[in-house]
């Protein structure tokens, strides 16, 4: 598995992403990010973090970390070649784009 050093906290933890999880000291905490404007928190962390730009569970990132760790992420997942999994996704996309439109 790779492993992709983000940063130390202050408390002298390391945040890394080994394979698709971003980890604090070997741990894993997140599988994904999450904006903080599309956070249910965000007041709360813009207010103590002001340059807070995303989310890894209870780990906060800013632009250029995040953008580490998407790469390491995106590094990390398996390219997808099946036929049935693609046509999959499209179908997922599709319905999902229709019902924000509105239409059922």
């Amino acid at each position: 598995m790779q492993t992709t050093f983000i940063r130390t906290t202050s408390d002298g933890r390391k945040v890394e992403v080994i394979g698709p999880n971003v980890c604090v000291d070997g741990k894993p905490v997140a599988d994904s990010l999450v904006e903080v404007k599309n956070h249910p928190n965000k007041e709360a962390i813009l207010f103590s973090l002001p340059n807070a730009a995303f989310m890894a569970g209870p780990v906060v990132l800013t632009a250029e970390e995040a953008s580490v760790v998407r790469g390491a992420l995106a590094a990390a997942k398996d390219p997808l070649t099946d036929r049935i999994e693609i046509t999959e996704r499209f179908r997922k996309a599709w319905n999902a784009r229709n019902h924000e439109a509105g239409i059922e």
